[in-house]
């Protein structure tokens, strides 16, 4: 058989898999998948260099499917070569007549890519479209950065090509000249509901990579020689980053399933016989006389990534002993943010995993120090003004062993949430940092604060992630002391983690001693009359406010209640203690701590006071900390008056406000 005849013949037999595990399932997108019977079957029959039998090996040649809903064609090459599917200790050759239970709830073959489902072949979820060509980039940078050779396929649909983030990928795959990435459009011309765009037109998107300084090379995407060219061309290492055009049938082989109207649509069990008919006599006139198969996959050239070097962490003051910032610590006051950064430098001294990632805001969040050192500047990536992509990029690097932290200002991350998602669902152990956060920064305005963000993160942190914990742990550090300890401590943990920090200088509330805990808080007043709960940059005006309270009689207990998930436990002993009166302060938007307090405290079935004070207004800007505070009625007489109302006191004749 010739490499032409043997090529078709294998595509043929995926696409036949594929429309036959749509139609058990009765929901799936075999016409794309049809489109990309050629293309897949050249990669990972002949292309690629991996296992089947080890489908995960960190060092195999990678395959991002960002056109997710396509995934039934790579399940057909996992059954037709018994490649190794189910979680981590469960492992099993894939077959035919697993096929048949595709998209079923106990199925690893999900509806699209998902690692942590059992194919260990993918390193993302994807199919929230857009996403997969910056975790082909993560996977790159991280693969040269270890110096091995791996190459990174990524297969993007034309009409997906319209998300923006795609382009932010391709501007990073430039800036960072990753040759070893391989964008590969597949252009069917079908989108959901009509046809694609002309600016999604072949000749269109080659035009674009091309402006942007990409060599685009436009192929048959039906056409074994010219896939298999193209291919090589890759492979022979190309000077400066390259991408396939393929231009392709949706539907391809089966006539009647061809046009608009098809997508996601399988074929009934009444169309089934007929639809194979046509795609069986579609590969006659292309195969001739079957012989044997020559198609032959490779391992990779390598099976080890370099280990990891991991150390004792540095304490707050070692650090800065270490670099000059002594002094700074003498002050006695230093933002969280500023915090964040030694910490950040610090933890990159001492585990070789720890990468930084910043969109044009590392002199604002002080990853500029990570940056700026000469020791680890290989391990940060400027990632400009993109932060959809700097999360997904962040992603790969993840899936290639790293950890990395990706920060930019609290406000911007609210753009990149569905990346944050498709993360955490992937399993990634990824670092989200947003900077300037809340109202503090007062000057800069509501376009620059983060003020739903703590709602959102914390809805993540109500079901179980991947690695057993919460899906994200939400950490809202008050002082120094805390946000470096944090960001060791995010470091440890397997998995995704948030963290929000400020822009102004505080005081310092701990010191090197003080033990900090995912799930935990700090008690810094013990009272009985009222449970006053606060986090950030608020704890300090908690605190500017228990002289007044003192002063009307109200005895009060402060926390810090730095971590969500919280300890729902220790919460509620801390509101018995105070006759079940809580008051929760917070210079955001509400649904985030107040709510975890709530539902707490409704779930104990207790009776319970619980009182919110948090931002209820659209900020504007203001010159200081103080004049912001009072604009949005969170300052320190703010919280003696409200806490005043929660418990009566002005109804009682011995006090006086």
């Amino acid at each position: 058989m010739s490499f032409e005849a043997a090529v078709h013949a294998k595509a043929v037999r995926l696409d036949s898999l594929a429309l036959k595990m749509t139609t058990a399932s009765g929901s799936g997108h075999p016409t794309t998948a049809l489109s990309l019977g050629h293309i897949v079957t050249s990669l990972m029959y002949q292309a690629m260099r991996w296992i089947p039998e080890d489908p995960g090996l960190v060092t195999s040649d990678r395959l991002v499917l960002s056109e997710g809903h396509a995934v039934p064609i790579v399940y057909a090459a996992f059954a037709d070569l018994g490649a190794m599917i189910g979680k981590p200790g469960q492992m099993r050759p894939c077959t035919v007549e697993d096929l048949d239970h595709f998209r079923e709830s106990d199925s690893p073959l999900d509806g699209h890519p998902n690692p942590k489902e059992g194919i260990a072949f993918f390193d993302a979820a994807t199919g929230s479209l857009g996403q997969g060509l910056s975790v082909a980039a993560g996977l790159a940078l991280a693969a040269r950065n270890d110096e091995i050779d791996q190459r990174i396929y990524c297969i993007i649909g034309d009409g997906e090509s319209r998300e923006g983030q795609i382009w932010e990928a391709v501007d990073f795959i430039m800036d960072y000249g990753l040759t070893n990435v391989l964008p590969i459009i597949n252009c069917n011309g079908l989108g959901q509901a009509s046809t694609v765009s002309e600016q999604q037109s072949p000749e269109r998107i080659a035009a674009k990579l091309e402006a942007a300084g990409i060599t685009a090379r436009m192929i048959d995407g039906h056409d074994p020689v010219q896939i298999r060219d193209a291919l090589d061309a890759f492979a022979d290492g190309p000077t400066s980053p390259m991408a396939i055009i393929a231009r392709t049938v949706k539907g391809w082989g089966v006539p009647s399933m061809q046009g608009g109207g098809w997508h996601g649509k399988p074929a009934t069990g009444e169309q089934l016989p007929n639809v194979l008919q046509e795609l069986a006599a579609t590969g006659a006139k292309l195969t001739g006389s079957l012989g044997a198969d020559t198609l032959t996959i490779h391992p990779p050239a390598s099976t080890t990534r370099p280990a990891a070097e991991v150390s004792t962490p540095m304490s707050l003051p070692e650090a800065a002993d270490r670099w000059d910032m002594r002094a700074m610590i003498q002050t006695g006051k230093l933002s969280t943010r500023k915090a964040y950064g030694l910490g950040l430098r610090a933890l990159g001294h001492t585990d070789s995993r720890v990468w930084a990632l910043d969109a044009d805001t590392r002199n604002s969040t002080f990853a500029d120090w990570f940056a700026q050192d000469a020791d680890l500047s290989s391990r940060f990536a400027e990632c400009r003004i993109a932060e959809q992509n700097m999360i997904s990029v962040g992603a790969g690097l993840a899936a290639a062993g790293k950890v990395p932290f990706c920060s930019t200002f609290g406000k911007f991350l609210t753009r990149a949430y569905d990346q944050i998602e498709m993360a955490m669902n992937s399993g990634a152990n990824l670092k989200v940092v947003g900077s300037h956060t809340g109202i503090s920064l007062a000057a800069d305005g509501p376009s620059q604060m983060a003020l739903p963000d703590v709602a959102w993160f914390r809805s993540l942190g109500s079901i179980k992630g991947h690695s057993g914990g919460p899906g994200c742990w939400t950490l809202h550090p008050s002082d120094a002391y805390a946000a470096y300890r944090l960001t060791q401590l995010m470091a440890e943990y397997d998995g995704l983690c948030s963290m929000r920090v400020h822009r102004p200088d505080v005081e310092f509330l701990y010191n090197e001693d003080t033990q900090f805990e995912f799930g935990d808080m700090e008690v810094l007043v013990q009272g009985r009359d009222l449970l006053i709960v606060s986090a950030g940059f608020m704890v300090h005006e908690c605190n500017k406010a228990l002289d007044g309270l003192d002063a009307i009689g109200i005895d009060v207990s402060l926390v810090d209640c730095y971590s969500l998930p919280l300890n729902e436990d220790k919460l509620l002993d801390l509101a018995n203690a105070n006759e079940g009166n809580v008051l929760v302060v917070e210079d955001n938007y509400g649904g985030g701590l107040f709510s975890a307090v709530a539902e707490a405290c409704v779930k104990a079935g207790d009776g319970f006071t619980v009182e919110p004070l948090h931002v209820r207004r659209i900020p504007k800007s203001a010159r200081s900390e103080a004049s912001i505070l009072e604009q949005c009625g969170l300052t320190h007489t703010d919280i003696v008056s409200r806490a005043a109302e929660v418990l009566g006191v002005a109804n009682r004749e011995s006090v006086k406000l």
